[in-house]
């Protein structure tokens, strides 16, 4: 019997949430797509069944958000949605906690102020669609979840947009970026510490937001990232970078209820400033 099982364990937060476990000496099983195909009920029913884990961490998910609208539409939907149920399934089966990650997309980007975990849903892209229909899907399971939705994730493992900033600026004297979406940028580490602090307090069970602290449009995180550098960020709005998907253009999510909880937030200028510590 383990007490965690992490889906997703090599992908950019399930990779930061097994070093955090890690550092905390806690014993946790993990699979990879190559390990347990989430899409394949049988299989996923079989091992969780055999593990009986307490708490299952849900990070296995696709996010090639672009490739959602057309090529990778089926991929997003069967593992967003229908390996998303299958996980939740197997979960009630076992009495297992699960914790699920979702999204800002799931909101459609034109509240002024900020998104409340309560708040009317109204997704723009096939991503946010997808991702809304697996947070109905864990919904459905049972009451014993939480869904984590987060934002703009940035982190020591895998391809995200302050390692892309970084590289551009050692080729680049100036940079480009937009101006007119805003949002919470989120550190792996934050978001993971979250996670696992949820369910070691047995914190009520339902849907939370959990960013960094603060808001920032893609032009400030930018100025932050390179800040200190030669490279010069210059500000455009967003009709300049087409995009298939949707981006919302105003997607701050409320941390009052993650907050509440004790659970101290940095902002995502302290957040980012560790990270660039850390990996230095």
């Amino acid at each position: 019997m383990a007490k965690y099982m992490i889906t997703g364990i090599k992908g950019q937060l399930g990779t930061e949430l097994s070093k955090l476990m890690d550092e905390k000496g806690l014993e946790y099983v993990g699979f990879d797509a190559t390990d347990l195909d989430i899409t394949d009920r049988d299989l996923v029913a079989n091992k969780v069944s055999e593990l009986k884990p307490e708490i299952i961490f849900h990070c296995a998910a696709y996010t090639a958000v672009d490739n959602a609208e057309d090529d990778g539409k089926d991929a997003n939907w069967l593992v967003n949605v229908n390996g998303t149920k299958n996980v939740a399934d197997a979960a009630n089966e076992v009495g297992a906690t699960l914790v699920y990650i979702s999204t800002d997309y799931v909101f459609d980007g034109t509240n002024a102020g900020e998104y409340n975990v309560d708040d009317a849903t109204n997704p723009q892209n096939e991503y946010g669609l997808a991702k809304l229909a697996g947070e109905l899907a864990v919904k459905s399971a049972s009451d014993n979840y939480y869904i984590i939705r987060t934002s703009w994730v940035f982190g020591e493992f895998g391809k995200n947009f302050v390692f892309t900033m970084q590289n551009l600026a050692e080729t680049h004297d100036e940079l480009t970026v937009v101006n007119d979406q805003t949002g919470r940028p989120t550190w792996t580490r934050t978001l993971a510490e979250f996670m696992l602090y949820l369910v070691q307090n047995d914190e009520e069970h339902g849907v939370y937001h959990l960013s960094n602290d603060n808001s920032a449009t893609w032009f400030d995180f930018a100025t932050e990232i390179l800040k200190g550098t030669d490279t010069k960020v210059v500000p455009v709005d967003s009709s300049a970078y087409k995009q298939k998907a949707h981006r919302p253009e105003h997607s701050i999510m409320n941390l009052d209820k993650a907050k509440a909880t004790g659970f101290n937030i940095p902002t995502w200028q302290e957040a980012l400033a560790s990270f660039q510590a850390s990996i230095k």
